[in-house]
């Protein structure tokens, strides 16, 4: 079994798809069943991202691979002992192969969508899985009335894996501040403003338009935030996760920090191209960074080894988020945090934003405990 990406004269409707996944069997011949549903899938408008093709198209080779090597037929839905297909996949990739529990349960989430079109196309005549009642965890907490969680339960396909989640992890503010003293790179400094103070995610920061950016003098002076709409399609080049746009709220004094940086830094990269570029952050040739934003996980995460911190993009996100939910549950505000939060940071579901909540309640539980055993120890001397 191969896996070969396809060349620009891969072409549909007049379109070139030049890095589309293609499966091929040992003889060069098409695997037919495999390459009709990586079209239907990555075509059809959900997934919303070419970076779902690699993940996507490697899980497919992955399971008609351990088909070949084993001579299964895809098609027998059932094993021995009324084992699927599937759960024999999955117990092998987990026991023998050795990988993460996590990364096996992404796997079958496209095999299980694979079986879910060729059952649609009447290929099989039943799926290798079925559904069951999986009870959420439910968040310590008294604030608002749908964070509680109580007994509700998720419907989850019977073969994926049951994952413990790890709590985020988040800078401090002294490590933030530590952080930022330690940068004397200008660009790089504003880089890790943006994602500090704004939850932005790594691509984001990396396509992020210079036309976002305002001069606050010319902005409403009673809003202390000024609302910025992320947009994909607005021709500027910025990315959002799913292709999808959303209004974020930049402090007046970041928008302030990002215009002069504008003005008085940014044009000494721009002035190196010869071509004018729309993105915030270029680099020293005045080139806007790859747009899957890796090179500024190698600057974060340089800056933090200077200062002894590990840290990377994402945990700036989760540090904005961890702070900002913690400081708006102590205001008294006219929103609701994780509805705020929420739209912030672009998840598509409350429940992801909910594992801040959690950190949250964790902090505060510890600082209660500190308070109270500090309290005992000195009414107990």
């Amino acid at each position: 079994m191969l896996l070969v990406k396809a060349s620009s004269e891969f072409v549909i409707c007049g379109r070139p798809y030049e890095g589309f996944p293609i499966l091929l069997h040992d003889s060069m011949a098409s695997c037919i069943p495999a390459n009709e549903f990586l079209r239907h899938y990555l075509f059809r408008g959900a997934i919303g991202s070419r970076r779902s093709w690699d993940s996507t198209g490697r899980a497919l080779y992955d399971y008609f691979g351990f088909l070949q090597a084993h001579d299964l037929d895809w098609r027998e839905t059932k094993r021995h002992e009324n084992a699927s297909l599937i759960a024999v996949y999955r117990d092998y990739s987990l026991s023998t192969i050795g990988l993460a529990r996590s990364t096996v349960n992404q796997r079958l989430l496209y095999i299980c969508e694979f079986y879910n079109y060729a059952h649609a196309q009447q290929w099989i005549e039943r799926l290798p899985f079925s559904f069951e009642a999986r009870r959420l965890r439910a968040p310590r907490t008294g604030f608002r009335a749908h964070a509680q969680a109580g007994n509700r339960t998720k419907l989850v396909r019977d073969v994926s894996l049951k994952v413990r989640r790890n709590s985020p992890k988040f800078l401090s503010m002294e490590q933030v501040k530590e952080l930022l003293g330690a940068v004397t790179n200008p660009h790089h400094r504003m880089i890790v403003r943006l994602a500090v103070q704004t939850g932005l995610r790594r691509e984001e920061l990396a396509t992020f338009p210079v036309a976002y950016v305002v001069n606050p003098i010319r902005v409403n002076v009673a809003d202390r935030n000024i609302r910025v709409h992320l947009d994909p399609r607005d021709g500027n080049g910025m990315r959002c996760k799913g292709d999808k746009a959303r209004d974020i709220f930049i402090g007046r004094s970041l928008m302030s920090a990002l215009h002069h940086y504008v003005v008085h830094t940014r044009g000494e990269r721009g002035s190196l191209s010869q071509v004018k570029q729309s993105h915030l952050f270029l680099n020293h040739r005045g080139e806007p960074f790859a747009a899957d934003g890796k090179r500024l996980e190698r600057i974060v995460r340089d800056l933090g080894r200077r200062v002894g911190i590990r840290v990377h993009p994402h945990m700036l996100r989760h540090t904005y988020a961890t702070h900002t939910l913690s400081a708006m549950q102590r205001a008294e505000a006219g929103i609701d945090p994780l509805v705020y939060l929420q739209r912030q940071l672009g998840h598509a579901s409350i429940q992801t934003t909910m594992v801040y909540l959690h950190l949250v309640n964790e902090r505060a539980e510890r600082a209660v405990l500190a308070y109270d055993d500090e309290l005992n120890g000195w009414m107990d001397a």
